[in-house]
């Protein structure tokens, strides 16, 4: 049963109980002619809800591959829960739930049939994998529908049968390729609020391959951006939105162009501004800096909105030119 009061499963043979769930080293994966998906990659993925980013063609869907044991790599090593990625795949594909970003579902079963079979290829007996199925089609939200053939299925209900169905085995860690793919923005929060319960609920890790940064972040703890095959950054979220050396002030509602005179006048005084925005962001020089700012609108008669220290925002630190930062809050 899908229950918060269920006791964890006891460790594998051979697991490692570290605080890392995925770790590769120099991870490295070309394919024939030549193409390069991974390139040397080395990063750790912690326990939570990490958002694996980067465009399309950036080497996430080859590494959730090699991570499962489906692909073997070039050269390098993965470790997935403290098991080896080669030397203990099978283990491993015992211990993740995957969740493929294609349609691979068959069009002419019930989605309990299909989440049914899916338990039973991971292992569980007949009875245990039909309550089990039960059980996970309730928690994303198609109990009622789940006698349905999967072909008469919405796009949004097929990607609830497929979350559905990586949840069968009772995983210790999620692997979801493009879980909102094809969905529209309603759907695309309702998937996004269901990964995030699912993990917060079971204590579940969970990894969301995706090229849409605005969405991912809102329900991260940590991100790993990677373009090309090669790591961008990677860290908390937390860690990533640090607050920086920066102001942001903002002109409180008045005649236009005042902010670009408060530019100038900032920049007469030593302070380099740029817009950001309906406001400008001042660089922190010096503990003057807000006497400064402060002395420049009193002088200029503007009325001041707002002066805050501000932070980061995670698309300002993944910035691959051809990854959507779409704004998804």
């Amino acid at each position: 049963m899908l229950t918060t009061s269920d006791p964890p499963a006891p460790v594998p043979p051979g697991a490692v109980t570290g605080a890392a769930v995925i770790e590769t080293t120099a991870l490295t994966k070309r394919y024939p002619g030549g193409v390069t998906a991974l390139d040397s990659l080395t990063v750790e993925v912690a326990p939570g809800i990490t958002g694996l980013i980067g465009a399309n063609g950036a080497g996430k869907s080859t590494l959730i591959k090699i991570l499962l044991g489906l692909l073997p790599p070039t050269k390098g090593r993965a470790r997935v829960l403290g098991l080896d990625g080669q030397r203990d795949a099978e283990q491993i594909r015992t211990l993740v739930g995957y969740m493929p970003e294609h349609d691979c579902l068959p069009p002419d079963v019930s989605a309990t049939e299909f989440v049914t079979h899916m338990a039973r290829m991971a292992g569980l007996p007949a009875v245990a994998a039909k309550e089990r199925a039960a059980e996970s089609l309730r928690h994303v939200g198609l109990h009622e529908e789940r006698y349905r053939a999967v072909g008469t299925y919405s796009t949004g209900m097929k990607q609830r049968v497929k979350l559905a169905q990586a949840l069968a085995g009772d995983p210790r860690l999620l692997l979801l390729d493009e879980p909102t793919n094809g969905l529209d923005p309603a759907g695309r929060t309702a998937m996004l609020e269901l990964i995030a319960r699912i993990g917060a609920e079971f204590g579940l890790s969970v990894v969301v391959a995706s090229h849409l940064l605005g969405e991912i972040e809102q329900i991260c703890d940590h991100l790993v951006a990677v373009e090309s095959g090669r790591l961008l950054r990677a860290g908390s979220l937390t860690s990533l939105t640090q607050v920086s050396q920066l102001l942001l002030v903002e002109v409180a509602d008045g005649p236009a162009g005042r902010t670009a005179d408060l530019a100038g006048e900032l920049g007469r005084r030593g302070l380099e501004p740029r817009p950001d925005g309906r406001g400008l962001l001042v660089p922190i020089v010096d503990e003057a800096t807000c006497d400064v700012i402060r002395d420049a609108v009193a002088d200029l008669g503007i009325a001041l909105g707002r002066m805050e220290q501000r932070r980061h925002r995670v698309e300002e630190l993944f910035r691959p030119a051809d990854l959507e930062v779409t704004d998804g809050r």
